[in-house]
């Protein structure tokens, strides 16, 4: 997958689509999911041409990457979820369903989650 400039959250970083903020600085922008799948849906994107985690973790170093789940952490502190809890989800490639080609983490929370995924009998 190539980074396509024209992806949502590429327009939303240029200001092309509103957005509900909920952080933003020089590296990455917080705001909230367009579709919810929980109460609380909040997306974290790096401001850099990143597809996916996998590019992300090979192009942005040490400092970008720690830089940024630090921010991820923040983000749901300031949400109020890390005292009863939240999941961090990041989707790589067609098998795990990513639409967006950008690297994207979304924090959900507000209810119990469930399981990761469901399971599937073993043959």
């Amino acid at each position: 997958m190539t980074y396509d400039p024209t992806n949502v959250f590429a327009r939303i970083l240029r200001g092309e689509i509103p957005n509900k903020t909920v952080y933003e600085d020089e590296q990455v922008l917080a705001f909230h999911d367009m579709h919810p799948a929980a109460p609380v849906h909040v997306l974290v994107i790096p401001k850099g041409p990143y597809v996916s985690f996998d590019d992300f973790a090979q192009k942005a170093g040490a400092q970008g990457i720690s830089g940024f789940f630090r921010r991820v952490q923040l983000v749901a502190a300031s949400l109020g979820v890390h005292e009863t809890g939240y999941r961090l989800i990041t989707n790589h490639g067609a098998d795990a369903s990513q639409t967006v080609p950008h690297f994207h983490v979304h924090i959900l929370a507000g209810r119990p989650l469930g399981g990761l995924v469901p399971h599937m009998p073993v043959h």
